[in-house]
């Protein structure tokens, strides 16, 4: 493969990328989804925890400042644009940032370090996460 076809493919790719996060609804991201990641679940730490600045992989929040327990406008943008690359806009039953936290026997993938943060598919936070994805918030403003 030579640099032109590489360069033709990363462009590509970040096209659809800028896509997608264009067809998720941003403030549905940054009130119901984001707190999310803040938010501390029985058993397990908060995913703002290992995915700032101790994350190694594909999902990478912001650091929140010392002191302060939520991100500015400037950082939820930036959550934002990390999360929605890691969806299928209107496919949350193969979005990585579903699937990841999400307990096998509900579906999920088998591996994820930070433990299990939702055993089934019911998990009201889960659900919320698959409502961002699959466009319902954003739906239902155009219906007005």
């Amino acid at each position: 493969m030579n640099l032109k076809t590489s360069l033709i493919g990363i462009a590509l790719q970040c096209a659809v990328t800028s896509a997608y996060a264009q067809s998720l609804d941003y403030e549905f991201f940054k009130s119901r989804v984001e707190p999310i990641f803040l938010q501390k679940r029985p058993g397990h730490t908060r995913c703002v925890v290992c995915h700032a600045e101790r994350s190694n992989n594909a999902f990478r929040l912001e650091k929140l400042s010392a002191g302060v327990s939520f991100w500015t406008e400037e950082q939820s943008r930036r959550n934002y644009e990390m999360a929605s690359r890691l969806v299928v806009p209107g496919k949350p039953d193969s979005s990585l940032l579903l699937l990841q936290p999400l307990a096998p026997e509900a579906g999920g993938n088998p591996y994820h370090s930070g433990g299990r943060q939702f055993e089934t598919r019911n998990d009201p936070e889960w659900k919320i996460l698959a409502e961002w994805v699959a466009g319902k918030a954003t739906k239902a403003r155009r219906a007005y």
